[in-house]
């Protein structure tokens, strides 16, 4: 009798049981706020970070908006051995999320090879473990900026790919080709790339949001920290490009819709949909020049913005924003926060933080 009632409880956990998801570099700013969504979702999540680009309170601030404390251990993905030893200790797991890759341009072109080892080694111990450990699955966190410069917008996915701009891009581009040649010569490993431009924002909770590390250099995080008292003013550089105000148009996207995406990605890889490796662009379809957000941020927080105009940088792109319908089509996912609602949880995020300092 006890053996019925033992394969009736294996019955029934199999039907019950929940999808096991790593994510790399889940305490960055998109990665903490996917997993949120992913758990959100029902899902089991795993997270490893380093913490050379996040900060340990955002486990906690997980924790807060879940009710649950994610399993988490500090290790760096380049160290093959600690994540060989990581992988061996979690069995079933279904899919990683890689976000465990240094993303700033400007601090690219001062420390590339810093860039190219942490990106790429990452990448290549990820593609050499999983079908060690019998993963299937993997959702690359990918960059618009692999399209290098733009000519036509908007950008989908057929859009060739132009030589990167900075190291970072190239790190993107080189890492999507190694996860194509993985996936290529394993039948039996999915993966999905997503590329997007620029996530702004924070969690509605304000328990998480983005910790510009070192200097900010986006304009969101910029504006939120004039907006509390932390620099006097925001440079715009170049107000004479050919767009309706004369400052470059670029593409937002609310980092929790985005995370949305990622969950979608998942879903899409755990129910066996993917067959070798699918590529999205992740948006909201629409433009937005720096005049424009930064009077979309007056309207929404009531906080004016002083800023001042400076030269052009160099080899900025004019204007540039994604097609969406891919994702639209195939994730059935689509962005749905409105812009001032976005702008207004970053600078209640600032607020939070700046006041804990």
């Amino acid at each position: 009798m006890e053996v019925k009632k033992s394969n009736w409880r294996k019955f029934l956990d199999m039907f019950s049981s929940t999808d096991k998801v790593l994510v790399t570099g889940g305490l960055g700013y998109v990665g903490s706020h996917t997993v949120v969504e992913l758990m959100q979702a029902g899902y089991e999540v795993l997270v490893i970070d380093n913490l050379s680009n996040a900060n340990i309170d955002v486990l906690y601030g997980i924790e807060r908006i879940t009710g649950k404390k994610p399993l988490f251990e500090n290790i760096d993905c380049i160290d093959f051995v600690s994540m060989d030893h990581f992988l061996a200790k979690h069995e079933d797991i279904k899919c990683v999320v890689n976000f465990a890759s240094y993303k700033a341009v400007r601090d690219s072109r001062n420390f590339p090879t810093k860039y190219y080892r942490n990106n790429l080694m990452t990448i290549i111990n990820l593609m050499e473990l999983l079908p060690i450990h019998k993963i299937h699955g993997i959702v690359l966190s990918s960059s618009c900026s692999v399209y290098g410069q733009i000519t036509k917008t908007p950008i989908d996915e057929k859009t060739p790919l132009r030589q990167p701009l900075s190291p970072f891009s190239n790190t993107q581009q080189i890492s999507e080709e190694i996860l194509a040649d993985s996936i290529a010569s394993k039948e039996d490993i999915q993966g999905i790339v997503l590329r997007y431009y620029n996530a702004i924002g924070a969690h509605p909770s304000c328990e998480i949001g983005e910790y510009p590390h070192g200097s900010a250099s986006n304009i969101v995080p910029l504006m939120t920290q004039v907006a509390v008292g932390e620099r006097e003013h925001i440079k715009i550089f170049g107000n004479d490009y050919n767009t309706p105000d004369g400052t470059i148009i670029r593409d937002y996207i609310d980092v929790v819709d985005l995370a949305q995406a990622y969950v979608k990605a998942v879903e899409r890889i755990c129910k066996k949909k993917v067959k070798g490796l699918e590529t999205y662009n992740i948006g909201t379809g629409n433009g937005y020049s720096m005049l424009d957000i930064l009077t979309r941020f007056e309207e929404a927080t009531g906080v004016r913005v002083p800023y001042e105009i400076e030269e052009r940088k160099k080899g900025e792109i004019e204007k540039v924003w994604v097609n969406p319908a891919k994702a639209i089509k195939n994730l059935k996912w689509e962005a749905t926060t409105p812009l001032e609602d976005t702008l207004r949880n970053a600078w209640l995020w600032q607020k939070k933080i700046s006041n804990k300092h």
